[in-house]
């Protein structure tokens, strides 16, 4: 399997979402156990610097240009304010940056609180993932 593949498929588990499916993963399932959320963005960061070119460290800018909430657990008070910022028609991309997290991470917070449904052909990366 090609590194990046791989890295697609861990973010995406990070985020507590089936890769194949792009269905939320369900409240008990090990991948939403925070320790089992950080070991997962650990593991795609390493990957991140196995995939630079070399010569080139692509990981700290990166970092640098992330959210500050990027990787972090969502608290309660966090799903509420983005019920109600969803619910009051405010576009994702703005709700993104006020809550400090990326478009695509408050989009499938959404799909996880059923707010919106999972995008069709297998979440982020489409029906592109192979089959193993």
């Amino acid at each position: 399997m090609d590194l990046q593949i791989a890295r697609q498929i861990i973010d995406i588990l990070a985020q507590g979402i089936h890769p194949i499916t792009g269905e939320a993963m369900p409240d008990d399932s090990p991948y939403n156990a925070p320790p089992v959320i950080r070991a997962l963005h650990t593991v795609s960061r390493a990957l991140e610097g196995a995939l630079a070119p070399s010569g080139a460290s692509e990981a700290p800018r990166a970092r640098r240009n992330a959210p500050p909430n990027a990787g972090k657990a969502w608290s309660g008070q966090e799903d509420a304010a983005l019920e109600i910022a969803f619910d009051a028609g405010i576009p994702l991309k703005q709700v993104a940056q006020e809550l400090g997290r990326t478009p695509f991470a408050v989009e499938q917070r959404l799909v996880k609180l059923g707010k919106i449904a999972a995008p069709a052909g297998g979440g982020r990366f489409g029906a592109s993932l192979p089959a193993n």
